[in-house]
């Protein structure tokens, strides 16, 4: 499997309950530590004001492997924000990344030789009031499915093509030119 596991790509949406601003939709790149994921990985570890980056971790002495970088993918304004990312966020995204593993859709045998880069959005608008419990659930679902799609290649080509003309970005309908959540 070493050479297949280059360059996997997967991303996935899990949406909030009850209006609680807690959607999840993580794009992730996994790859070889000594490719182009591991190159990347270790470009991105300086911090950048608003976009902490941060090792997956499960608790304190407890990074999860494969080793893990977080990015933020919307500007983390304040500490409630920062703490939410770095705490139920991370919690979730290092908690399915472990559970991978453990049912083997990672490799066990390859987690030191792997490393996986995570853009995550948090929406600033369930600071206010978070559902720290579906915050969890989103991220940890959207994770858990878009490592599976990376490690599986999906959606395959095949399914991209039969739903051309069926399946359309939430936020634009080409034909009427609307989004579903307006």
């Amino acid at each position: 499997m070493k050479d297949s596991l280059i360059f996997k790509t997967g991303e996935a949406t899990v949406y909030a309950s009850h209006d609680q601003d807690t959607d999840a939709m993580p794009e992730i790149v996994l790859g070889r530590t000594d490719g182009p994921v591991g190159q990347a990985f270790a470009n991105l570890m300086g911090q950048t004001e608003g976009h902490t980056r941060m090792f997956a971790v499960r608790a304190c002495n407890q990074q999860v492997k494969p080793a893990t970088l977080i990015v933020p993918k919307v500007t983390l304004k304040d500490t409630k924000m920062i703490n939410l990312f770095g705490g139920v966020v991370q919690s979730a995204v290092s908690d399915a990344i472990l559970d991978s593993v453990i049912e083997d859709v990672i490799p066990r045998e390859e987690v030191n030789d792997l490393c996986m880069i995570i853009l995550l959005w948090i929406s600033p608008e369930c600071v206010s009031e978070p559902d720290k419990k579906d915050l969890y659930r989103t991220n940890y679902e959207a994770t858990k499915i878009a490592i599976k799609r990376a490690m599986n290649d999906e959606p395959t080509i095949d399914e991209l093509i039969a739903n051309r003309k069926k399946v359309w970005h939430q936020m634009y309908h080409p034909e009427t030119g609307e989004s579903l959540w307006d």
